[in-house]
């Protein structure tokens, strides 16, 4: 009770609030129901408190309430964690004309499953499958939602209530924990495990063939490497067994570059086509890693092996929409012009940038980076080290530049510290993701081609 006895003023009643000038854009903007939600909300929360306030005041509270409820979830970062392809930042951005022909799909009809020239029915895969066999050397070709979807289904279509031989170091679990063993379980198919961790032979496949075997199987570590005492077979020599024996041969290839990424200067990355000249029968891999494209799963192969995946039900359950689709097919294209191709696929535009670049980019931001942390850290630019991202060569890294902030004088609880300044990069209109590491938070710049927005959000 206030001094002197008083009575505690009762907060403002909810039509009063409402009926208050400044209640106006809000019931504009947000509507009449959402805001006297926020209002009664705003209300509950001081009355549970204690507290007491006018009718401005509630609507501040309010106004708060629903900025925070409406503020997209989906929204853009700067990815300045060091990873390209970051599966929990959306992997691959997509190039202009990817967004251009998705945003025509959302926003109007396209021939999605109607064949044009013969006014019937078609296949949506016929829109990107005349490219995909042109870039992969594939007789045919399917696409799914992703790859760990593309390989439930080509298990499920080939080799249900069946044998599949895999090599025991081959038995991946990636992001997700999306594990060869348990999708091969969910698709009905048996795994037959050959070999050990670090070595297998041809004749641990060769002695697994049974009256019960569907497939030899094939899975690129692709997000990890296995040195020293190694042994594995060519993929030749596994697709020729296979054969012999009447199987097919699968390979789940992962990341999936369709180029030679060391003609771009990077480390060099198995594609399709290589895989399918080596004897694969059908080979699946992702969009949204090294392709540079959107989430999809995509199979190529035997022409006669995917006409039977596509009669499976799980195709439809798996199968993509117009908006991918429509983006994949402007991405496949660009490909055809592979002199082009690292300017025009943000992807391999940032894989290859070169680090006295981003090294230029560091010492531009750096005096207006310092400026805004003068008194918070002490920044500097430093080398370090990049990585591709989403199980994509995992012990091969790329050289860059970064904003390095530490404490401004030794403390305690440097720990804390380091969390309490990567929520406060979070924080900005356009949250910046960096990496803590070695007492210190890295903000790397290879992946930063706005520097002007970035500098915008100091100001």
């Amino acid at each position: 009770m206030p001094a002197g006895g008083g009575r505690v003023s009762p907060l403002p009643a909810v039509h009063a609030v409402l009926s208050a000038p400044d209640a106006a854009p809000l019931l504009d903007r947000f509507g009449r129901d959402d805001t006297v939600s926020a209002v009664r909300e705003a209300l509950d929360s001081l009355r549970q408190a204690g507290h007491t306030a006018d009718v401005g005041q509630v609507v501040v509270s309010a106004a708060a309430i629903l900025d925070y409820r409406h503020r997209p979830r989906v929204r853009p970062v700067f990815n300045l964690t060091g990873t390209v392809l970051h599966t929990n930042l959306g992997r691959a951005p997509l190039p202009m004309e990817a967004v251009e022909a998705a945003t025509a799909a959302m926003t109007g009809a396209i021939p999605l499953e109607f064949d044009l020239g013969r006014a019937k029915r078609g296949d949506r895969d016929d829109l990107v499958e005349n490219w995909l066999c042109r870039l992969t050397g594939a007789e045919a070709a399917t696409v799914v939602n992703n790859n760990a979807g593309a390989v439930l289904l080509m298990l499920h279509a080939l080799a249900a209530k069946a044998e599949v031989v895999v090599s025991r170091g081959e038995l991946v679990e990636i992001g997700g924990a999306f594990r060869i063993p348990e999708v091969m379980s969910r698709a009905q198919a048996r795994l037959r495990e050959v070999g050990t961790t670090n070595r297998t032979h041809l004749r641990d496949f060769e002695a697994a063939i049974g009256p019960k075997t569907a497939a030899l199987m094939k899975v690129h570590t692709s997000n990890y490497a296995v040195i020293g005492f190694t042994a594995q077979p060519a993929e030749a020599e596994l697709a020729k067994l296979a054969h012999d024996h009447g199987l097919p041969f699968l390979v789940d290839l992962g990341a999936g570059s369709l180029i030679d990424l060391e003609r771009y200067g990077l480390p060099h990355e198995p594609t399709p086509r290589e895989t399918l000249a080596q004897g694969a029968d059908l080979v699946s891999f992702s969009g949204d890693k090294l392709l540079g494209g959107p989430q999809a799963g995509i199979i190529v192969g035997r022409k006669d092996l995917i006409a039977r995946i596509k009669k499976n039900p799980l195709k439809r359950a798996l199968r993509m929409d117009k908006i991918r689709l429509a983006a994949l097919e402007a991405v496949l294209k660009l490909y055809a012009d592979p002199d082009r191709l690292a300017e025009r696929l943000p992807t391999l535009r940032l894989l290859t940038r070169k680090a006295d670049d981003i090294k230029a980019l560091g010492e531009r931001l750096l005096p207006a980076v310092q400026a805004a942390m003068d008194g918070k850290a002490r920044v500097t630019l430093e080398a370090c080290h990049s990585q591709i991202g989403s199980g994509a060569l995992p012990v091969d890294l790329l050289p860059s530049w970064a904003l390095v902030m530490r404490p401004v004088t030794p403390i305690r609880s440097e720990g804390r510290w380091l969390e309490q300044m990567a929520a406060e990069w979070r924080e900005h209109p356009v949250p910046v993701i960096g990496r803590v590491a070695d007492g210190a938070l890295w903000l790397d710049l290879r992946c930063l081609e706005d520097e002007t927005a970035l500098l915008a959000q100091l100001a």
